[in-house]
């Protein structure tokens, strides 16, 4: 009795509607959260800061490692700036360290340890604590000589950290150090780097 009948309605024909889409599915929000605070986050160390001013001056990494590897300054991280790290890189690179001779020591020790002979053994020991004392004496050496010649080349400059950063030079072997040493040995160092 009050029951609709059915009647039938006609639909009209659906029509091709071209949308213009993006072209990629919507973020999610955390995605899209994660991604806002990744560009409001600033460079936490000074690799990030220069590697963040060297892509946005557009520059490519492989002309940037070869930069960093000539010691060229615009190049260099903000650690390596500067005629007085570069006089404290001519002077680590231009003196003859005992650490270079270190890791064939190691090697000579390990051995003589794993030999099976007590005598042998000891002997090794005593080489690797010998050589431990070598390079400790190289280093004291260095940072008295290094002092001195900051001193007398640049007086008005506070030295704050040359220390470490010479003595983390020196301990890397001759062919790993970035920028590559520009002296040999015993070469004689210019006398103003300004």
């Amino acid at each position: 009795m009050f029951r609709r009948t059915r009647q039938e309605v006609a639909t009209p024909p659906l029509e091709e509607t071209t949308t213009s889409g993006k072209g990629r599915p919507t973020p999610t929000r955390k995605e899209a959260e994660a991604a806002a605070k990744a560009r409001a986050k600033p460079p936490r160390t000074r690799k990030e800061q220069a590697a963040a001013q060297r892509s946005a001056r557009g520059e490519s990494s492989q002309r940037v490692r070869q930069g960093m590897r000539n010691g060229e300054e615009k190049y260099l991280l903000p650690r390596d700036k500067g005629p007085m790290r570069r006089f404290i890189r001519d002077f680590v690179d231009s003196r003859f360290s005992f650490v270079e001779l270190i890791i064939p020591l190691l090697v000579v020790t390990m051995i003589l340890g794993y030999s099976g002979n007590d005598r042998l053994a000891g002997f090794g020991n005593a080489l690797l604590f010998g050589s431990i004392a070598l390079v400790i004496i190289d280093m004291l050496l260095l940072r008295f000589r290094l002092r001195r010649q900051l001193a007398a080349r640049f007086p008005d400059q506070p030295i704050k950290g040359t220390t470490y950063y010479a003595v983390t030079r020196a301990m890397q072997m001759k062919f790993m150090r970035l920028p590559k040493p520009k002296v040999k040995i015993g070469q004689e160092l210019p006398e103003h780097y300004r």
